[in-house]
């Protein structure tokens, strides 16, 4: 079964955006919902700007192009900015194929939603359908590894009531109890707003915390 749809994901993530307004928080540290989305555009339609900025200390002039074209993009009226993010990458970008874009975009837009969502208030968790679901365990099975590679102690993946996963095995293990977009969230650092309970030994628990800070 699918997981997110990449094209639903994007339009939800324009529309929360307009509703919290261009100065609102996300949980992207230091962004406000038009930073997000100028990084989004970027990503969707000037790759020229991310090589830029990687390569801006041995060769400034990129560098400051890339500056340009991002301030230009700042400047922009809010409402048109969203457009530009909600029409997605040009026509003649890979990503506009709809399993290049499915497999490029839809976690990133889901998880960018929450990071607008999330970060005002009276946020709730959505209601997602069963293979919405499903898919995000499968992402979170394979991604857990990754995310939690140098945690001090194993990392058991938990859905309440249904399945489990080892993502890093260990002497001591924890428990990361939560439904599927959670622990996604809290895989993908945004452990502040992800609705998990860790469970364990104390010690255990407390080195796991250590590690991956709720704060962050």
């Amino acid at each position: 079964m699918p997981g997110p749809d990449a094209a639903r994901e994007r339009d939800g993530l324009c529309d929360d955006a307009l509703r919290a307004g261009p100065r609102a928080p996300t949980l992207c540290e230091g962004w406000a919902v038009r930073d997000l989305l100028v990084h989004l555009a970027v990503r969707d339609g000037r790759p020229d700007v991310l090589v830029g900025h990687a390569l801006a200390r041995a060769v400034p002039a990129l560098g400051a192009r890339a500056d340009r074209v991002q301030g230009r993009w700042r400047e922009e009226p809010f409402e048109a900015l969203v457009q530009r993010v909600r029409s997605g990458p040009p026509a003649v970008s890979p990503a506009r194929w709809r399993p290049v874009g499915a497999a490029v975009n839809s976690l990133e837009f889901f998880v960018h939603r929450e990071d607008v969502r999330r970060a005002q208030e009276g946020w709730r968790p959505r209601a997602l359908a069963r293979g919405e679901s499903e898919g995000l365990w499968r992402s979170v099975k394979l991604l857990g590894r990754a995310a939690y590679r140098r945690s001090p102690v194993g990392v058991v993946l938990v859905v309440p009531g249904g399945p489990r996963a080892v993502v890093r095995s260990g002497a001591v293990s924890i428990a990361v109890r939560g439904e599927p977009q959670e622990l996604l969230l809290h895989a993908f650092g945004r452990r502040s707003r992800a609705l998990v309970e860790v469970d364990g030994g104390v010690e255990a628990v407390r080195a796991f915390e250590a590690a991956f800070p709720a704060a962050r």
